[in-house]
């Protein structure tokens, strides 16, 4: 899908289609990476690298926001790839692109992704290149380790469990180019993100505004690198008892601070447009203080 290489400011919000959440369809401006983690981050990550070693992920260090990874190969996806629980799938960091059903390039609703991971599955080391269709489903549970999404489609990932228990996680990794959410949280159960890089971004995580059957919803947001531009980092309905919690969020290339750590709405079933009630740490659902967010 082609990306808009001139600058332009935010559109607002259409109204969104019945059963997703709201899409604010927001123009793409030019990438940029700027800054450097600082050292000081180091002992807080190092618990986290060292699981990741173990279970032979490469995550960034956390002196630097990782460079993006070099895929070592293509593979093309004609037909959306199942990824049974038990079964991990690694894709050894090739590329992986949409073609024929899949390869649209577009960002109409309803579209397949490249990837449906069961309840309890696992997807680890590949890269989601262009097109990426509706890059990731997770039925349930599941775990993302060290994805990456080079030219985000409809969205990176979709979290659908039913369960409260439901636990999805991603750690490592990184999106650019997402016109609208990396992260569409449309099921129930706590999404934490651990260890990833975004830019040129409409919503890091947004939890449904106005799908059918609503949920109450936890986020946690922690060890992050965000680049300018971008929309907001988490979203979330206090009317379903939804909470986000930040830590160590470092944002590049931000000096206006136009990007919004923690939305508030009013979601719904009917598919209308959510209401937005406001933004900033209020302690019940936007959980974080000011130290939690730095600039660069």
């Amino acid at each position: 899908m082609s990306r808009r290489a001139a600058q332009r400011s935010a559109l607002p919000e259409h109204p969104a289609r019945p059963g997703r959440a709201d899409c604010p369809h927001r123009p793409h401006r030019p990438f940029r990476r700027t800054g450097r983690r600082a050292v000081a981050a180091l002992a807080g990550a190092v618990a986290l690298t060292g699981s990741a070693i173990t279970a032979g992920v490469t995550l960034p260090t956390a002196g630097a926001a990782a460079a993006w990874p070099a895929p070592s190969g293509s593979k093309p996806v004609p037909a959306t790839i199942p990824v049974a629980a038990g079964t991990p799938y690694d894709g050894g960091m090739k590329r992986h692109y949409g073609t024929g059903d899949l390869g649209d390039g577009g960002q109409d609703e309803g579209q397949a992704p490249l990837f449906a991971l069961a309840d309890g599955a696992v997807l680890k080391n590949v890269v989601l290149g262009s097109p990426a269709a509706d890059g990731v489903h997770c039925q349930g549970s599941c775990t993302l380790q060290n994805v990456w999404w080079e030219d985000v489609g409809e969205d990176a990932a979709t979290f659908k469990g039913k369960s409260s228990s439901a636990v999805y996680t991603v750690t490592g990794g990184g999106a650019r180019k997402a016109s609208d959410k990396v992260f569409q949280f449309n099921g129930a159960g706590r999404l934490t993100i651990t260890g990833f890089q975004v830019s040129d971004f409409g919503k890091l995580v947004r939890s449904c505004g106005n799908c059918s059957t609503q949920y109450k919803r936890t986020i946690v947001v922690d060890d992050v690198d965000v680049t300018a531009p971008g929309g907001s980092i988490a979203g979330i309905n206090t009317n379903y008892g939804d909470t986000a919690t930040l830590r160590a969020i470092r944002v590049h290339g931000d000096s206006n601070r136009k990007i919004k750590p923690c939305v508030r709405y009013t979601g719904n079933n009917t598919g209308a447009e959510p209401v937005q009630t406001g933004s900033g740490p209020d302690g019940t659902y936007c959980r974080y203080t000011a130290s939690d967010i730095t600039y660069r």
